[in-house]
């Protein structure tokens, strides 16, 4: 896990739209990256949602979105054309960026264990070094916690 003050990982994937994206496209720019387990799945879509309705305020003070999932690209254009999110969509189907940000590991579901992506939050910002990550977070909090931090 990476500590409050040090470097985000970098990461380069492939966006919804076939481009392939990196952090360090966005340096000068605060990052909220945010992942989470499934497009279109009830937890996922009212977490896109809330930062679509966000989008505007964090867009003012010039900060990026990126929502990251395992999910194939193609999942991806499905999830943002149907809730019209206005932010990039990410896939990581080797979850190598989310272990990389501690968001993938065990998970426990109707008494089953399995690995899988823990629903987190950071935000970055423009010289590239973490101010807020967060753990096991609802699904609401990250548009709540991203414009905090955003607008200071």
């Amino acid at each position: 896990m990476i500590d409050i003050g040090e470097k985000a990982p970098g990461f380069e994937l492939v966006s919804d739209t076939g481009e392939t994206v990196k952090l360090s496209d966005f340096e000068g720019q605060k990052v909220v990256i945010y992942f989470y387990p499934k497009a279109n799945t009830s937890g996922c879509t009212a977490q896109a949602c809330a930062l679509r309705d966000a989008y505007p305020q964090l867009q003012a003070h010039d900060a990026v979105v990126i929502g990251i999932s395992p999910d194939p690209p193609d999942a991806l254009v499905e999830f943002r054309e149907d809730h019209d999110l206005p932010f990039m969509l990410l896939s990581d189907p080797d979850h190598k960026v989310a272990e990389a940000y501690g968001a993938w590991g065990e998970k426990t579901s109707s008494g089953k264990t399995y690995e899988g992506i823990i629903r987190s939050h950071f935000v970055v910002d423009e010289e590239g070094r973490l101010v807020e990550a967060g753990h096991n977070v609802q699904p609401l909090s990250t548009a709540e916690i991203a414009v905090q931090l955003i607008e200071v």
